[in-house]
């Protein structure tokens, strides 16, 4: 299409004069302002895998890794392309140049988060299973214990805090729920090492106080 022809070709045209202005800020520099580059790219990078760390990404050492680096080569960049507008065409200009391309990242960053905000509420929430999400008290043992592993899986895939905390807490009355139920089971479930993976509902023999929706024969 021709817009879109005409667009890749000023694209184009505006990596190729980066491009230049990094070649001249680069000779400009010399050795000891290329150091000062490095310097401040592995900062950058540094900051940018701490973020992405602490993300709602999936995986997050790769988020960091992917972050760290492009982080550290769009300061080189940045740097190196203003340094080769300040050779060719003085501080003023450069100091415009500069102040277009931040409200133009800042712009980016409000319009990313305006977009992110508008993600549907579900979207990160993990399924629950046969417990419906109904309070815990109402659960079987063998329902608890499935609760205490299907959220042992989900904290290991998601990274949202709210998601988290929400799960955390979910994890916290089913624990509470069987020791309740049972201390002396949960106690043995303790003692042989409890594990996000072992189902704690093994040891539990159900309510002491004879509710019939909960209960199993200890294992």
């Amino acid at each position: 299409m021709p817009v879109r022809a005409l667009v890749r070709s000023v694209l184009a045209l505006l990596v190729l004069l980066a491009a230049a202005l990094a070649a001249v800020g680069g000779v400009s520099l010399g050795g000891s302002g290329m150091v000062a580059v490095a310097l401040a790219a592995v900062v950058t990078g540094c900051l940018g895998a701490g973020i992405a760390r602490d993300g709602d990404s999936p995986h997050p050492r790769q988020a960091a890794v992917d972050a760290a680096w492009r982080t550290a080569v769009g300061t080189v960049a940045v740097l190196l392309v203003l340094s080769g507008c300040a050779v060719l065409t003085g501080a003023a200009v450069t100091a415009v140049v500069a102040g277009v391309g931040l409200c133009s990242a800042l712009a980016w960053w409000a319009l990313r988060a305006v977009r992110s905000d508008r993600r549907p509420a579900g979207a990160t929430v993990v399924p629950l299973t046969t417990a419906g999400g109904r309070p815990v008290e109402s659960l079987s043992v063998e329902d608890l214990g499935r609760e205490w592993l299907r959220t042992s899986a989900a904290l290991a895939q998601v990274r949202g805090p709210l998601v988290r905390q929400a799960l955390a807490e979910r994890r916290r009355e089913a624990l509470d729920e069987l020791e309740r139920r049972d201390p002396a089971g949960f106690a043995r479930w303790l003692a042989e090492g409890a594990t996000v993976d072992s189902d704690p509902a093994r040891y539990v023999s159900g309510d002491v106080s004879g509710d019939p929706a909960a209960g199993s024969d200890a294992a």
